[in-house]
């Protein structure tokens, strides 16, 4: 399989998912959408990931190209071409299958622990620790399954029309490296000074066997994410 993934800052990139696609004997091609590069045909891959990002998901005035990837989406969501989104790319997916988005009650950022719900379709432990960096959220939408949910967001990620589009809030993808650069960005999610759910930067970085734990997680997503894709 090729896949399309759509990066939406130099500081939100695959992190593991382009090792593990690798691994796995698929083919991907990144687009940088926020250096100005456009969103790519969808007849032309296999599948679409969505990475993160810092804007929201109608900040076209800021970021023009987004109107063009929630097209991109829908024709997507409306045919046949797995999709998965992380962070902003779940919000997109989200908004697109008319759940709510916005900001949430407090931001979440740092390591925080996932509990699955009891209808939850994904391959995943009933609790794992996940890497958080953001404050807005989305509602389940209508027939999708619910990921879970942490202390911060009752709502961590979701699976829609048999697990072909899964939309994740918390963060299986991030490395050492990737979250060194987030970090020395120094642009945490508003209202990140005062959430109780924030950590400061030596608690995120004190364990950095929590990055490894994380890989086993990834591929169980990953896994199960592909099986949905049509042979």
């Amino acid at each position: 399989m090729h896949l399309h993934l759509l990066q939406h800052s130099p500081y939100h990139g695959p992190g593991r998912i382009a090792d593990w696609l690798s691994s796995m004997g698929h083919s991907h091609t990144v687009f940088h959408l926020y250096a100005g590069e456009a969103p790519p045909s969808l007849a032309d891959g296999d599948a679409l990931i969505l990475l993160d990002g810092p804007m929201h998901v109608l900040d076209d005035a800021q970021h023009p190209w987004l109107k063009r990837e929630r097209k991109l989406i829908a024709r997507a969501l409306d045919g046949n071409k797995p999709l998965l989104g992380i962070g902003l790319g779940a919000r997109l997916i989200a908004a697109e299958l008319g759940a709510t988005v916005g900001r949430g009650t407090f931001a979440e950022v740092g390591w925080h622990e996932v509990t699955l719900a009891p209808e939850s379709p994904f391959d995943l432990p009933e609790r794992f620790t996940a890497f958080m960096w953001h404050r807005d959220v989305f509602a389940l939408p209508d027939e999708a399954l619910p990921l879970g949910g942490s202390s911060g967001s009752p709502v961590q990620g979701f699976a829609w029309d048999a697990g072909r589009a899964l939309g994740l809030l918390c963060h299986l993808e991030v490395t050492r490296a990737g979250v060194d650069a987030l970090l020395a960005e120094g642009e945490r999610p508003e209202g990140s000074d005062a959430s109780p759910h924030a950590q400061p930067d030596e608690a995120i970085l004190a364990d950095d066997r929590r990055f490894d734990r994380l890989a086993p997680l990834l591929d169980r997503l990953l896994s199960q994410w592909m099986r949905s894709a049509p042979a």
